[in-house]
């Protein structure tokens, strides 16, 4: 008899959450294709940016095949609905879009040196559409983030961990930083050097 309640109650405490983990799946799904059509915004700004930078007959070319070549990376993984339940392959992409960010912003940095680019209003306009393409992946980043947590704390917590395991729901790898180690060490300031 104990075993029949025990039986029962699992089976009915089951039935708890399924519904938020059909609405969160398809939260972070959403979020997920926000953050890839910001991606994919910024690797369509690349191709403009360069084709403006190569007029600058002096330009550092090796700045630009960086740009070049991260852009490439970045656009040559593929992204599936499996890559938001892959640990690795997320990594993956993500270190992919991290090289670009770098790239574009040394690229930023380097054409500070050249007054000409600078006074291009072509540049300078393509220049502020990065920068508001930018700060929409860090907000669409933000929302993937906050919906895969949502969905791991239902994925996580009693009575839902029970139809997690029974319709087989997985936790849901996020974004990390790239280099943890790094940006956690506090910054060494000394004032006595000029």
């Amino acid at each position: 008899m104990r075993w029949f309640f025990t039986l029962f109650a699992a089976l009915a405490l089951s039935g708890c959450g399924y519904n938020d983990f059909q609405r969160l799946d398809e939260q972070t799904q959403s979020a997920w294709s926000e953050v890839l059509n910001q991606y994919q915004r910024r690797a369509d700004l690349v191709p403009n940016i360069v084709a403006t930078v190569k007029g600058e007959a002096a330009f550092e070319q090796e700045t630009l095949t960086r740009v070049i070549e991260a852009r490439a990376k970045a656009t040559a993984i593929q992204v599936t609905p499996d890559t938001l339940n892959n640990p690795q392959s997320l990594q993956k992409f993500q270190a992919a879009q991290g090289e670009l960010g770098s790239a574009l912003s040394r690229l930023m940095v380097v054409s500070e040196r050249y007054p000409t680019l600078q006074a291009n209003q072509g540049f300078r306009d393509l220049r502020v559409q990065l920068e508001g393409t930018e700060n929409r992946i860090t907000i669409a980043r933000n929302r993937y983030i906050q919906a895969v947590q949502a969905y791991n704390v239902l994925a996580r917590s009693f009575p839902s961990n029970l139809t997690a395991m029974l319709f087989g729901y997985q936790t849901k790898p996020n974004f990390a930083p790239q280099n943890e180690a790094a940006i956690s060490a506090p910054p060494t300031v000394d004032f006595g050097k000029k």
